[in-house]
């Protein structure tokens, strides 16, 4: 560490014991710390200083932490700032993370946790894979909602806030899920994907927070869990919403508690772990629906992130289509195959329900098929599409209307409303999911009135 440029650690709180123990604390590791008992002196610090990481408590006598937490967001955005919180109070935690804060702390402070966190914090910036510089060669495409959706990955890699990822099966969560892992302080640590759905009921808890010797039959020997193998790193729950409400609550305690306790155990063990989730679900709804717990919910979803669907971005699929024949060239180690022009059209009219793992299980078939190294149209097998068949019992009465015409407009509005909700009102993909024009689609709105609630 040089001594020319000292790691400097502002601790922002307005009670004196907490700024000596944080001071204390902090310089036994060799940091340097400067101090300020309010929202205005904290600014002041801010624009006179070099400083590489905030500490900040929540209450402060002339405003609140989530206001710093904006003001350095604006004006020093490379200064990372952790809350400091009291005992319990989650959804204070959770707004400043939502502001951008990168961690938080609860009092009474745990030393050992603060020092973690610290250490985790001065990784950002010393670490030569600084957000946004890790290989993203897997995120293939230059539309806009994939040069948006790489902006998103390098902020968030930034912050510890736990990660929601939406998108269809196939999409590409897990790709994003790794990038956020690769591109933020904890890159050094193990990356622990998990498919909720594929653990049987009755080993879920032994799988997520291990168990020890003889605590059931067949526990021949102590186990470590999922939550003490991503120790350190990141923890990916991939469609979470399988989860059973049992598990759910216990899923819960271990993300608030930051600690678990093996099955057959009294003890328990402390965890260092980010939580990023997936789901191809609509969460929400599953939510509405009593299937999932709203405390969770709120708890995983701190920052959504988006996974658009091929469809949205055809105009990526023949650099994708590129990108996995070449790695398929390689994988195979064959000549690198080619798309004749027919073959590239046919891709970038086809909708893909499946998305990019679609697109890639597609092009290996058709090159098994194909006779030479370019595939053609005809190769590539692509199913016909299909008209979407939206369900036909809406549940309305026939007899409750004047006439044919007025029960067929309230069914078909009935129709839309509910693919548009299941799209999230996503026209372009709603249009696309119903086997029509965005005009057409936009033409039918318009007639039935539904264009009204999308403004509402």
């Amino acid at each position: 560490m040089s001594t020319q440029h000292p790691i400097t650690v502002l601790i922002v709180d307005d009670e004196p014991d907490i700024r000596e123990l944080l001071e204390i604390t902090l310089s036994r590791m060799g940091l340097q710390t400067e101090t300020a008992d309010s929202v205005a002196s904290a600014r002041e610090q801010l624009a006179q200083l070099s400083v590489h990481l905030c500490l900040t408590d929540m209450k402060l006598p002339d405003g609140n932490g989530v206001e710093l937490i904006q003001h350095i967001q604006q004006h020093c955005p490379q200064v990372p700032v952790a809350m400091i919180t009291a005992y319990g109070s989650m959804e204070t935690a959770i707004d400043a993370l939502k502001a951008g804060a990168f961690d938080f702390i609860t009092k009474p402070v745990d030393l050992e946790r603060l020092r973690t966190l610290v250490q985790s914090s001065l990784r950002l910036n010393a670490s030569p894979t600084a957000a946004g510089q890790a290989d993203t060669s897997q995120l293939v495409g230059n539309t806009p909602v994939m040069q948006e959706l790489r902006k998103q990955i390098a902020k968030v890699a930034r912050s510890q806030a736990p990660i929601y990822i939406s998108g269809e099966s196939g999409s590409g969560k897990e790709v994003v899920a790794r990038l956020i892992h690769a591109n933020g302080p904890r890159h050094h640590g193990p990356f622990v994907p998990v498919n909720c759905g594929a653990i049987p009921g009755e080993l879920m808890e032994s799988e997520f927070f291990g168990h020890v010797k003889g605590s059931f039959t067949g526990a021949h020997e102590d186990k470590k869990g999922l939550f003490e193998a991503a120790d350190g790193g990141t923890l990916f729950l991939d469609e979470v919403a399988d989860l059973p409400l049992a598990m759910q609550v216990k899923l819960l305690r271990a993300i608030q508690e930051k600690s678990v306790r093996k099955v057959g155990s009294n003890t328990e063990i402390a965890v260092d772990v980010r939580i990023l989730s997936a789901t191809h679900k609509n969460l929400l709804l599953e939510v509405e629906q009593g299937r999932f717990r709203s405390d969770l919910f709120y708890r995983i979803n701190v920052i959504e992130i988006r996974v658009p669907s091929l469809r949205e971005r055809s105009a990526d699929i023949p650099l994708l289509a590129d990108h996995l024949l070449a790695q398929l060239a390689l994988e195979w180690q064959i000549p690198k195959p080619r798309l004749s022009p027919a073959a590239a059209r046919a891709l970038s009219d086809y909708p893909f329900p499946g998305n990019v793992r679609e697109l890639q299980n597609v092009l290996e078939r058709a090159y098994t098929l194909a006779e030479g190294e370019v595939i053609e149209a005809d190769d590539l097998q692509l199913p016909e599409v299909p008209l979407a068949t939206p369900p036909s019992d809406t549940g309305l009465d026939f007899n409750a209307f004047e006439s044919l015409e007025a029960y067929l407009e309230e069914t078909e509005r009935q129709i839309l409303r509910r693919a548009l909700d299941q799209h999230r009102w996503n026209r372009t993909v709603t249009a696309s999911a119903l086997g029509m024009t965005f005009r057409q689609l936009r033409y039918r709105l318009q007639k039935l009135g539904l264009d009204k609630d999308d403004e509402a």
